[in-house]
């Protein structure tokens, strides 16, 4: 939407730097006028016209096709891929950005001074005397020589003689004639909503201008030039200053008002000036139509350049990125949603190598706050680390080692048993050439997918092309339709004339009617769900398979819902059955039924304090992607999911905090007294950095020192020696700095005990530290340190 402000503000100053430079001089009033207000609504529309035509008219790309290289598995074929699935609805609370807060603020501000001006003048209407002059109504302002119009109205001022009244009151006339006031109300509505573009002001300047150019030259015929002359520059300076207002006496006005009356009238032949509004705009309607291409070149080259990192590159760029968006305030929510965790398609079989780093990215990335999380308290146990190292997929260092894993036969039955969603899959080896074994298993399914209402989508696959069906119906069904067989239904993907609203039933083709059919149920539901019922589900995405029909008169029938939860069910059927009675559609000139299916995805938001859940429903969600339900890891989450939701409905407030003081106590006796290092004030002081002042700059002196000391002392070879499997392998060690500088109570968890042995030896080489402080005390403090290393395949080498 930005980005579209910024054209309409570009597009207003091109118009506008024509006008001044070649059209502002000219004495074609009307002209100028007409050229003033199709710019302006030309600027709103072109940023969001889009032709594909136009595209050709850019230079295209030199590209030299060298021959191409297959390198893994084989290229998708020519097969063709038939995908039916239609879009679902997200019913998610908006979040609502600063700049839109500003812009709304500012709309409402401005709106406040329009109704404010408006009620001024219905205020001077109101309180002076006033009388009709047939159709004009002319109200006499006490004590003031002010002479405006708004609509039929004149105003005139006490104080103006009685000789000029008539000139005015002549000048004046051409405003309401010419239907100026509206001019003015466009611009001034254009300054409400665009209040912060100065250009909508210079518009408007400029119309005020032209309309007073129209009106003199139009009143001077009547009055004559030097009667008109005079009064112009006998007009006392009392001047209304509402800017919608066509205003008589206007000072800045009357030198150009002169010079213009006194001006030739131009040349025919200068007509050919506005010529050059065909260009500009044509010219407009390329970028505008290419800035897309513009657009996808860029995400193509980032493409290509992630395609030449290594897949430890790609996924630490990935981390990086989260780490980033973390800290410029990304929610919880959008950073699964850059992984792509959210948008997960279960029905896929294999994932992209994009895909799956940016899954291993985001699992190390979850797990990393968790280990730090849990390590400051003082709670991480062997099963955390159990579950960590399932979430950061460790057993795939490679997106080799995942595309090896998914070839395996046991990894292909797992994936065709889970039919969750109500997805039925199958694992072919070639999707153009199914064997047939395949093909009877394939036709199996079919049945299924006809028979059973829970099944809504058959996905085949053989890893690189895919074939989904949302639909289908037998050779014995209506798919295939006779003239002597009566009609039952016909599937909304093949009716001919499809059902629809009235608004919608003058669209030249079905494929129009149909996409303004979906778009008004999807509409209607969005508009109507009652979004309130997610206060009482757990947090998370929930997804209701809706069908109906529509009958041969048009009224909705036969809804069926399936979903997550009987409130959920109630709720889609309730806001389907309000739909409207449509325009039946046809089949082969008749009447038909028409059934029609639509995915609703409900958001429920996860309370801003629920971290330790949003933590196990990732883990979960990480684990069953790669395993099913029944994973003794999946099961135990699943109960710890349960417990927190449990607790969450159950427990007062009073048991709540004294709950919290319970934790808070046992945490201060794990700790020996310490507090979290995340809370301290002034944090604890190493012997090298005394002479830094920064608070920040400490942190990272603090970190820098310990890192070096375990880097340079830490006895790298023994992790090799030990016969561990190749990889990274982490230790979490963690130690308190105490009221006196000292390092105690050092403890650590990792893959041996001999590297746990390691760390604690190291870790006690560490100086005396000026103590932490808080509130001027000072405090022992917990520090969390998680050592990773590299061990290398001996075999290899």
């Amino acid at each position: 939407m930005l980005y579209s402000i910024l054209q309409i503000i570009a597009f207003q100053a091109l118009f506008l730097l024509i006008y001044d430079l070649f059209l502002k001089r000219e004495t074609f009033f009307n002209y100028n006028r007409a050229y003033l207000i199709i710019t302006s609504v030309l600027s709103l529309v072109l940023p969001f016209l889009k032709f594909p035509q136009l595209k050709t008219m850019a230079t295209k790309d030199m590209v030299i096709h060298l021959p191409e290289v297959f390198i893994g598995t084989k290229p998708p074929t020519d097969y063709d891929i038939q995908i039916a699935e239609q879009a679902g609805i997200i019913l998610e609370q908006p979040q609502t950005s600063i700049w839109q807060i500003i812009a709304v603020t500012g709309i409402a501000i401005a709106s406040l001074i329009f109704l404010a001006k408006i009620t001024k003048l219905y205020w001077l209407k109101h309180k002076n005397p006033k009388r009709w002059k047939g159709n004009v109504l002319i109200v006499k302002l006490i004590k003031s020589s002010a002479a405006f119009s708004f609509f039929n109205t004149i105003f005139l001022g006490e104080h103006i003689s009685e000789s000029e009244k008539p000139t005015i009151y002549k000048h004046e006339l051409v405003h309401i004639e010419e239907y100026h006031t509206v001019d003015l109300l466009f611009f001034e509505l254009l300054r409400v909503v665009f209040w912060f573009n100065p250009l909508v002001y210079i518009y408007q300047n400029r119309i005020k201008e032209l309309h007073e150019y129209i009106a003199d030259a139009k009143a001077v015929k009547q009055s004559g030039k030097v009667d008109y002359y005079t009064s112009l520059l006998n007009q006392v300076l009392d001047v209304n200053q509402v800017s919608f207002t066509n205003t008589f006496f206007n000072k800045s006005l009357i030198k150009k008002r002169i010079a213009m009356l006194q001006k030739s009238k131009s040349k025919q032949l200068h007509l050919l000036k506005y010529a050059l509004l065909i260009p500009m705009v044509f010219g407009m309607l390329i970028y505008t139509s290419t800035e897309v291409r513009a657009q996808q070149k860029t995400v193509q080259q980032e493409q290509v350049a992630d395609q030449e990192l290594t897949d430890a590159e790609l996924i630490k760029k990935y981390y990086n990125k989260m780490v980033t968006m973390k800290k410029n305030g990304a929610t919880f929510f959008e950073i699964s949603d850059f992984a792509g965790i959210n948008t997960y398609d279960s029905g896929k079989y294999l994932l992209s190598r994009t895909e799956f780093l940016k899954m291993k990215a985001h699992g190390q990335y979850i797990s990393d706050g968790i280990i730090q999380r849990k390590s400051e308290e003082g709670t991480l146990t062997q099963k955390d680390i159990n579950t960590v190292s399932l979430m950061r997929l460790d057993k795939f260092e490679t997106y080799a080692d995942f595309k090896a894993f998914k070839n395996t036969k046991a990894e292909k039955e797992r994936w065709e048993s889970n039919t969750q969603d109500g997805i039925l899959k199958l694992y072919v080896e070639d999707v153009g050439n199914k064997t047939d074994e395949e093909t009877k298993r394939f036709n199996g399914l079919l049945k299924q997918l006809e028979n059973d209402d829970f099944f809504n989508k058959l996905v085949v696959t053989d890893g690189s092309s895919t074939l989904v069906l949302d639909s289908y119906i037998s050779n014995d069904g209506v798919e295939i339709i006779k003239e002597e067989v009566e009609i039952v239904e016909v599937p909304f993907s093949v009716v001919e004339e499809t059902p629809t609203t009235i608004d919608c039933q003058d669209l030249e083709s079905n494929k129009e009617r149909k996409d303004c059919f979906s778009s008004f149920v999807n509409k209607h539901i969005g508009k109507n769900f009652n979004t309130s019922i997610g206060d009482s589900l757990s947090p998370g995405r929930k997804r209701i398979f809706v069908q109906f029909k529509i009958d041969t008169d048009g009224s909705v029938k036969d809804i069926v819902a399936r979903g997550p939860s009987p409130e959920l069910e109630t709720e889609a059927k309730r806001v389907l059955a309000t739909l409207p009675q449509f325009i039946p559609g046809k089949q082969k000139g008749k009447v038909v039924v028409v059934p029609f299916s639509v995915p609703i995805v409900f958001q429920v938001q996860a309370d801003a304090n629920s971290q330790e859940y949003n933590e196990l429903v990732a883990q979960r969600d990480s684990i069953l992607k790669l395993s099913t339900n029944k994973n003794p890891m999946v099961e135990q989450l699943n109960q710890q999911i349960n417990e927190l939701k449990t607790n969450k409905k159950v427990l007062s407030i009073e048991d709540m905090e004294k709950y919290a003081e319970e934790r808070v106590a046992a945490k201060k006796r794990r700790l020996n007294g310490a507090i979290p290092f995340s809370e301290v004030e002034v944090v604890p002081i190493h012997p090298d950095c005394k002479s830094i002042s920064n608070d920040a700059e400490q942190k990272d002196c603090l970190a820098s020192a310990i890192n070096k000391l375990v880097g340079k002392n830490f006895n790298t070879n023994l992790a090799n020696s030990l016969g561990l499997p190749a990889g990274q392998k982490r230790i979490y060690a963690q130690f308190i700095i105490d009221k006196t500088g000292h390092v105690t109570s050092i403890t650590a968890r990792g893959p041996h005990p001999k590297l746990e042995a390691e760390t604690i030896r190291v870790l006690n080489l560490l100086p005396n530290f000026t103590p932490a402080k808080k509130g001027g005390e000072d405090v022992a403090v917990s520090y969390a340190l998680p050592i990773v290393f590299q061990i290398h395949d001996s075999k290899k080498d």
